[in-house]
């Protein structure tokens, strides 16, 4: 990877992030792409953050904007626009009748199972170029990383 510049006179590698973000803009874009072809073309990226894995089956939406690290009003916002585009409902919960749960439609399985297919593909290309072992070896540092990262707080200044 070429050197990045992050200011007169300063080169250095990309970071973790910038490492993590080009893959992922990849995949996201395969991912609309793969939903427009197979019909889906309504589904904008912003869309994306609602219906990917995990997926959004059975949360509540304040359940979801937590999982998101998004607001809850940001969350709502885009489970109605989804919902009305016909891919999600929102029914009343059994356990808590002030609050709801959210439900997959047909209509949003059968995006779920074309955006599984498209992560299968690209997987599968991405092993071809790689390498199947490094790419296994990829997804299992990758698993290893986000079991790390989920368990641990954001870390503030540390004192010596």
């Amino acid at each position: 990877m070429s050197l990045q510049t992050f200011g007169p006179g300063t080169t250095a590698q990309p970071l973790i992030g910038a490492l993590l973000r080009v893959p992922w803009e990849v995949l996201r874009q395969r991912l609309l792409d793969g939903l427009h072809a197979a019909g889906f073309t309504d589904l904008t990226p912003s869309h994306l953050s609602i219906l990917l894995y995990p997926g959004p089956h059975g949360l509540r939406p304040t359940d979801l904007a937590e999982q998101r690290q998004m607001s809850r009003q940001a969350v709502n916002y885009l489970v109605g626009q989804v919902e009305q585009l016909g891919y999600l409902e929102r029914h009343s919960d059994p356990g808590d009748q002030r609050s709801k749960r959210i439900a997959l439609t047909a209509r949003g399985r059968r995006a779920g199972q074309v955006i599984r297919d498209t992560v299968a593909e690209l997987e599968r290309e991405w092993s071809e170029q790689m390498g199947s072992e490094r790419f296994a070896e990829l997804k299992s540092l990758l698993a290893e990383l986000g079991s790390i990262s989920a368990g641990s707080a954001p870390a503030g200044p540390r004192r010596s």
